[in-house]
């Protein structure tokens, strides 16, 4: 009788043992599973967070800005010009499309989401004219100088299927903007102005957002309004805008670059005094583009 307690005892010691053997294994397997889903959300999140970062580097103007120059450009169409226009988009707004260059670095196809480097155009600093067109010859294939002139070319092809027609009129809308961005003609080792950190009445921004779209923001316009305030002259007084070539378009952008490089070198805390000094520049960059880009559309679809 003893012998069959002693062996039950031990019988039951080892399903015990065995029980919290088997308890362990789970438990350290829902715990790995746990972790493996952890590291998953977090690569999720870091590959979120570097797609943020390069959009914020490569977006100019921000929306409003973007359609504030499209609505603008609509207006200065001529007849042939918006017919052409009208058989690629039919009846929506050109303000509409304004932005889908940079809505499409979410895009899963590779030949739309590695278009970033279509944005921006890096050069040194404070350079005169000569080297600055120097620069632009000897810059990579796919910058903002280079890649709109290839699209711009390329649109006017006669042979481009209705969907092509729809994305080379949507970059030519978006990187004629880009180019009046200044701080998207600037310089490499500060990501266009990213790195350089500022206040903006109290809120910690960077240069390169004050001028995408916190300047636009402060004056509470929308982008309609902002057009028709902005729009205000005659043909006559545009045509100084417009008798000039892209690289010289390009070159004021890196000449008002320069100074505002030079400006929040000394002062990083902006407030009124910036408003009233950058506000206009920023108005005639909006105007100027709204006024080329529509020269651009008339000597594409216009002819």
């Amino acid at each position: 009788m003893c012998t069959f307690v002693e062996v039950t005892k031990k019988l039951l010691y080892k399903i015990l043992l065995f029980s919290l053997a088997q308890a362990h294994r789970n438990i350290a397997m829902a715990v790995k599973k746990q972790i493996q889903t952890y590291m998953k959300n977090l690569l999720k999140l870091v590959l979120a967070c570097a797609l943020l970062l390069q959009h914020e580097w490569v977006s100019a103007w921000g929306m409003t800005g973007h359609r504030v120059i499209a609505e603008i450009a609509e207006n200065h169409l001529n007849r042939k010009a918006r017919k052409n226009i009208h058989k690629i988009i039919g009846n929506q707004k050109l303000a509409y499309w304004s932005n889908w260059a940079d809505f499409i670095k979410s895009d899963p196809d590779p030949a739309l989401n590695s278009t970033g480097t279509y944005h921006f155009l890096n050069t040194e600093g404070n350079l005169d004219f000569e080297r600055f067109t120097a620069a632009l010859s000897a810059s990579p294939e796919n910058n903002l100088y280079k890649a709109y002139l290839r699209i711009k070319n390329e649109a006017q092809r006669n042979n481009l299927s209705l969907k092509e027609q729809q994305q080379h009129l949507y970059f030519i809308v978006h990187l004629l903007a880009d180019a009046h961005q200044p701080m998207h003609v600037s310089r490499a080792e500060d990501l266009g102005g990213n790195k350089i950190e500022v206040d903006f009445f109290g809120k910690k921004a960077n240069i390169h957002r004050v001028w995408d779209s916190d300047l636009i923001d402060n004056e509470k316009y929308s982008y309609t309004e902002y057009a028709r305030v902005l729009d205000i002259y005659d043909q006559s007084y545009y045509k100084q805008f417009t008798d000039t070539t892209f690289e010289q378009w390009l070159y004021e952008s890196h000449q008002l670059a320069n100074e505002i490089y030079d400006d929040v070198a000394q002062n990083a805390n902006l407030r009124y005094e910036y408003i009233y000094r950058f506000k206009y520049p920023m108005e005639a960059c909006l105007l100027k583009a709204g006024v080329r880009l529509a020269k651009e559309l008339n000597d594409i679809y216009g002819r």
